[in-house]
């Protein structure tokens, strides 16, 4: 179940905690560690969600699996969203305090989709656009997806630049519908 608000409301406040605190760094590189756990352990994430296991027995695998590993304050954290029945939620409280982070760090998140891999060179150049085009830092992630035979579709926020065959494809025969002269644009 996810619910952003509630997600983002926590991620906030433990982002003005950890600013108050000079731990912000400690804390991102925390709450990194539990979010590999979560995507690498479907068996914690169902604890998390499991309205049958009590606060306490989540309280005791949180600190058994993270204790060694995370800081004090993403400890505390994790411990007051299990004490305010709210643990289901921590995957979505990562996610908003990485989007937080970002925001803070002058970053945006580019979800690039290409039909192959793109090379080293063409990430580089394409990032090195994409920071000119935003004026910000660009992190990007990326995805295969071959159904759009070629070129890249770049996700900015709601921002979509659609550089891919299949859309130039469709441009193309719009034009040649309408009965409009056709010209090269990429």
């Amino acid at each position: 179940m996810r619910n952003i608000r509630v997600a983002r409301r926590y991620a906030s406040a433990l982002l003005v905690a950890g600013e108050e605190g000079g731990a912000l760094e400690v804390i991102s590189r925390d709450l990194d560690r539990v979010g590999e756990v979560i995507e690498a352990s479907r068996e914690f994430l169902l604890l998390l969600r499991s309205p049958v296991v009590s606060a306490q027995k989540k309280t005791a695998v949180v600190e058994e699996l993270f204790g060694p590993h995370v800081g004090g304050e993403a400890m505390m954290f994790m411990k007051l969203l299990v004490r305010k029945k709210r643990e289901e939620y921590l995957p979505d409280v990562i996610e908003q305090f990485r989007a937080l982070m970002d925001e803070v760090q002058g970053i945006v998140a580019a979800e690039v989709t290409s039909a192959v891999g793109l090379s080293a060179d063409q990430e580089r150049r394409l990032q090195k656009q994409l920071e000119q085009h935003t004026g910000k830092r660009v992190r990007m992630y990326r995805r295969l997806d071959s159904s759009i035979r070629g070129g890249v579709v770049v996700r900015i926020g709601d921002t979509v630049i659609d550089g891919s065959i299949t859309h130039q494809l469709a441009l193309l025969r719009e034009r040649m519908v309408e009965g409009g002269r056709v010209e090269h644009e990429m």
